[in-house]
């Protein structure tokens, strides 16, 4: 079994079917959360406070900006199409006082071998698994929305984990494509969980989280400048 891993944007941590319509010029890219962390983003910014609907149309308006259109890092497989409705019902519950978690928790994604019982994918980058979606959450999935986080989409890997040949290509997915390194479009994203430790390079969420058999942590990490977490297996 791969181990889940945790990877922070550095300093802290779209669908490959974007439609016209949802096509954001790269000039538009907000910045402002840049680097940011769990604890910043669920804050305040500069005095006045961030609401979770609105952390959560930053981020996605930077991965059109940036992943699927400008330079196309491509680590983003699929946005989660409840993505703001979620955001609007944890501020609801949360600055109602019917939640202890806060109103502007994480924003996270997720690889697309980690099961989510949504109306996503959990595909492992292979067109053969697209359109069973998974029936229930992961363990983690169920977790991280337990404390408020709200799952942005799923990224790009190696597909099947790297499992598919002796000799498959790091971030390359028949339902993805290339994932792309932020640092140097044509550079090397690394490891099966690519698509993961590429976006926290290009700050499109407050976390990713990856997977890892053999090196899909630390090479990733490596490659785009990110701190990843691999934890024991219990």
């Amino acid at each position: 079994m791969e181990r889940i891993l945790f990877v922070f944007i550095a300093a802290v941590l779209a669908s490959s079917w974007a439609t016209a319509e949802n096509t954001v010029p790269e000039a538009s890219a907000p910045s402002h959360f840049n680097e940011s962390y769990r604890g910043r983003s669920s804050a305040k910014d500069g005095g006045r406070t961030i609401t979770s609907v609105q952390l959560t149309k930053y981020y996605l308006q930077r991965i059109l900006a940036l992943d699927q259109n400008g330079p196309g890092v491509n680590s983003v497989i699929e946005l989660n199409p409840d993505a703001i409705r979620i955001a609007e019902q944890w501020m609801t519950c949360a600055c109602a006082g019917k939640s202890s978690a806060p109103c502007t928790a994480s924003r996270c994604l997720i690889k697309d071998n980690i099961d989510t019982g949504d109306r996503m994918q959990t595909s492992a980058g292979s067109l053969a698994l697209v359109g069973r979606p998974a029936l229930t959450d992961s363990t983690v999935a169920a977790k991280l929305r337990a404390g408020g986080a709200v799952i942005l989409g799923k990224t790009n890997l190696s597909e099947w984990a790297n499992f598919r040949s002796f000799e498959s290509i790091s971030g390359w997915s028949g339902r993805g494509g290339q994932t792309n390194n932020p640092y140097g479009i044509n550079r090397n994203p690394c490891g099966s969980s690519s698509g993961s430790g590429a976006a926290a390079s290009a700050n499109f969420a407050v976390l990713a989280l990856g997977s890892e058999t053999d090196g899909s942590i630390v090479c990733p990490s490596n490659a785009n400048g990110v701190v990843g977490i691999k934890p024991t297996v219990d």
